[in-house]
């Protein structure tokens, strides 16, 4: 260097100088501005809660995955839009995750910004607090509750436009929805089917029609039309209906379709639903949609094509959103029972009004009634035991459906025994549940259900908790063995109560029964109202949740989803209740009345009968 040219020394001097400053530059500016801008302190997406995944190995990245579904894994929890489940890795859920190994959690970042248009979500700057969460996609519509001066804030609904092959082509083609009925006639009238002529003056002069017990796919969709907070804004919306017919749709290829036909539309419609952008919003556990049919139909087991029914509740896809159905599955998690519907629809509350105050007037000579035919092949059923106590009673009303030229098809002769009684006998039917059940209790007629998953575990969000207050309770074991005399056990009820009992049923009445789709209760809230409100507070819970990084209950068991339903606020684990044995599910390779295979057997059973009924008028699933 000594013996260099002094201006060459200088200049290399300045090269290193130049280097050093340029390398610790960069240094700092991986350490602040890109290390520094990962979200790894946000509060708003941390695992507080042990139960649901480790705390101290979560990395968080751009896509969110978040399940129902109790999943343990021994790799990799990895969350993305992909509805599709893979081996190795498990979805992030509400409920507990078992995980061993490293946990990678993704979250979305994009949302739609108030024109509809997809923005992406700001990462925080380093300069923010730690603590500030992080603006979730949802947030928007959760913010619009805060809103006193918005009627509709807190209760928007976002209804997809879905291709008309999932809705309207199926009425146009009604003929084709029922190997053995007419289902035009139905169809009439938005779902509520011909009107019904008042020839013994039983029913009331307005509101009531020939509706077919599996309806409620078309009543539900154009009662939905008339909701008065549909918006166009998905970013608005407390929940997302889609207006897809599974009823319908698995009607028409239930005898004599293989698989790959029944399966078809639900697939067509999953593979719709995942690529719009709502759907990646919560994956949609924002959805829901209705099927007028049991559970059972939409459940196959396996791809065998003996087996029966769709497998539409069992996709991947489906088991994130809600579906209503008129009888739930106690033992899955993304079902939700909902009234069959009746033949009374009224036009506005005065409708309601007038029927109700009749029905507390009417003079009930019989202490108890049954209408139904009994099933000789079922060794589990206690329908005959109940016809004989019927028949050796003199207080007893009892109208039996041979499917022949029966008064059971009259809807004329059903209301009138109903409100001819004090109580009405609703044992199971071919499932556990009945239509009848809902219209004798719109006759204002107590019923009588014989195990529990008739009613109490089925129609949390219409009927109360308290089943006492409305109904009795005979263990349908004690009719089987001889143990219970029914005529007994409603006498033994003093007078006064039942005078109390019946008064909660009739102002039960408007929560369990469908408005006139083409009008609007004024104050009253119909099933349909009921339904909604709770599919939005169901949503709104779950995504509180997300915000608070916990999950809706402890130690989560889908296989008792029968009991989390009846637990009081507040409540977040299960334990041993007094209905475990109705509920106990058959081991591999055992039939049972209360599940597997004989929960599908049932619903071909109910089908079987339907197609005895022919193109009469159902009064219920006897």
């Amino acid at each position: 260097m000594e013996r260099g040219n002094g201006k060459n020394q200088n200049s290399r001097l300045c090269l290193l100088a130049t280097l050093c400053v340029l390398f610790w530059s960069l240094l700092l500016y991986f350490h602040f501005v890109v290390l520094g801008s990962r979200p790894v302190d946000d509060p708003a997406l941390s695992q507080s809660n042990p139960i649901w995944i480790e705390p101290t190995n979560v990395l968080f990245s751009s896509d969110v995955k978040l399940s129902r579904d109790p999943v343990e894994t021994d790799g990799t929890v990895k969350l993305s839009s992909d509805p599709v489940e893979t081996n190795g890795s498990a979805k992030l859920s509400s409920n507990p995750v078992e995980t061993h190994g490293t946990n990678v959690v993704t979250f979305q970042s994009g949302r739609k910004s108030n024109d509809g248009s997809k923005s992406s979500n700001p990462s925080p700057q380093k300069d923010e607090p730690k603590d500030q969460p992080r603006e979730l996609p949802f947030m928007k519509a959760l913010r619009t509750a805060e809103n006193k001066s918005d009627p509709c804030g807190g209760k928007y609904i976002y209804v997809h436009d879905l291709p008309s092959r999932f809705n309207e082509d199926m009425l146009k083609e009604c003929r084709s929805l029922s190997l053995w009925t007419n289902m035009c006639k139905f169809t009439s009238n938005a779902g509520l089917g011909p009107p019904l002529e008042n020839v013994d003056g039983v029913f009331s002069t307005t509101g009531w029609y020939a509706t077919n017990q599996f309806a409620v796919d078309v009543i539900f969709n154009n009662r939905m039309k008339q909701y008065e907070c549909l918006t166009n804004d998905s970013s608005l919306a407390a929940a997302v209906f889609v207006p897809f017919y599974a009823g319908f749709d698995i009607a028409r290829y239930l005898w004599g379709y293989n698989i790959s036909m029944r399966d078809a539309a639900s697939l067509d419609l999953v593979d719709w639903l995942t690529k719009r952008p709502e759907w990646k919003i919560m994956d949609g556990r924002d959805h829901f949609l209705v099927a007028g049919r049991i559970t059972w139909d939409f459940r196959r087991l396996t791809d065998e094509e003996s087996d029966w029914g769709s497998k539409l509740l069992f996709l991947p896809a489906a088991k994130n959103m809600s579906m209503l159905v008129v009888e739930s599955s106690p033992w899955n998690a993304n079902d939700f029972a909902i009234p069959y519907p009746t033949y009374f629809h009224p036009a506005k509350d005065a409708d309601v009004f007038v029927w109700q105050d009749r029905m507390r007037k009417l003079k009930r000579p019989y202490l108890f009634s049954f209408a139904g035919a009994p099933r000789p092949g079922n060794p589990k059923s206690i329908r005959g035991q109940i016809i004989d106590q019927c028949k050796n009673s003199n207080v007893c009303k009892l109208l039996e459906c041979d499917f022949g030229e029966s008064k059971c098809h009259s809807p004329s002769s059903i209301m009138k025994m109903f409100q001819s009684s004090l109580f009405c006998l609703q044992p199971q039917g071919d499932s556990y549940t009945r239509r009848s059940a809902f219209d004798s209790m719109l006759a204002g007629c107590i019923p009588v259900f014989f195990h529990p998953g008739s009613a109490y575990t089925q129609y949390t969000w219409h009927l109360p908790k308290n089943y006492t207050t409305y109904s009795v309770f005979i263990p349908e074991n004690e009719v089987r063995k001889g143990m219970a005399n029914i005529e007994e056990r409603l006498r033994q009820i003093p007078s006064e109560q039942v005078k109390i009992m019946r008064e909660t049923v009739i102002s039960l009445i408007p929560n369990l029964v469908y408005a006139d789709p083409r009008s609007k209760l004024e104050t009253l809230r119909d099933a349909f109202d009921v339904s909604v409100q709770a599919v939005i507070d169901k949503v709104t819970r779950l995504r509180k949740n997300i915000i608070q990084g916990r999950t809706e209950y402890d130690n989560f068991i889908e296989e008792n989803s029968w009991k989390y339903a009846l637990l009081e606020g507040g409540q977040r684990e299960v334990g041993a209740h007094e209905w475990d044995p109705f509920f106990s599910k058959p081991k591999e390779g055992e039939e049972d009345f209360n599940g597997g295979s004989a929960s599908a057997e049932a619903a071909k059973n109910s089908w079987k009968n339907e197609q005895r009924r022919g193109s009469k008028v159902d009064a219920d699933k006897s």
